[in-house]
């Protein structure tokens, strides 16, 4: 907020105080409103005497840059089981990073970006619709996101969800991608003994594991 601050002359604890993810907010990451009616809003909103071209150039320096390490970790698992985004966003966001990482989404199968698809994280129907376009039942879904809201919604549809927000967080896709069941066997030799263990649901009640091969 510090762009729309300066150009204001006004505090930027004011503008960071008086700043909603609202509705307006929402409309705007859902394509419902233009960039240009939502900034209207945020001058009533904020009490900012600003015009359009200050409230783009400031809304633009919101857009960070890639966290290190994503790409090499990416790169690791990539084409190990497809990887899709999920993004709320905005048009002008997106005209941003989009082309700025275009070789990192290059990695991904689709992009799914709220203004586009006209719904958000955390509604429903945007993870219905998600799963109904990949061909992936909810249950079988892998999902990561740095807000608890979101991870909730997801697993109140059945999504396996973690909460990640380092990148130590996203290191654990390495373990998670692992198959499951009887084709995960451990193996070791120990004074010419073979020990076998095969990952099975001996008790307990089953629970269906999200990464596994169709077959």
């Amino acid at each position: 907020f510090d762009h729309w601050a300066r150009a204001a002359s006004v505090p930027v604890e004011q503008v960071n105080g008086r700043f909603r993810m609202d509705e307006a907010y929402a409309r705007h990451e859902r394509g419902e409103i233009s960039a240009s009616e939502y900034f209207a809003y945020l001058g009533k909103s904020l009490d900012l005497p600003l015009n359009e071209t200050q409230f783009l150039a400031g809304w633009e320096r919101m857009v960070d840059g890639e966290i290190a390490g994503v790409s090499a970790l990416l790169a690791g698992f990539s084409g190990k089981r497809p990887m899709y985004v999920f993004s709320n966003t905005n048009a002008a966001h997106y005209a941003l990073w989009g082309p700025a990482h275009r070789g990192l989404l290059a990695r991904f199968e689709r992009l799914f970006l709220s203004f586009e698809m006209g719904m958000r994280k955390p509604e429903r129907q945007a993870f219905e619709h998600i799963s109904s376009e990949i061909g992936v039942p909810m249950p079988r879904i892998l999902f990561f996101d740095d807000t608890m809201e979101n991870i909730d919604a997801a697993q109140e549809l059945g999504i396996q969800a973690m909460l990640s927000r380092e990148i130590e967080d996203l290191e654990k896709v390495n373990f998670l991608l692992q198959k499951r069941g009887p084709d995960a066997t451990n193996h070791v030799i120990i004074d010419d003994y073979n020990f076998v263990h095969n990952l099975l649901s001996i008790t307990g009640d089953f629970t269906p594991q999200p990464l596994i091969d169709g077959d």
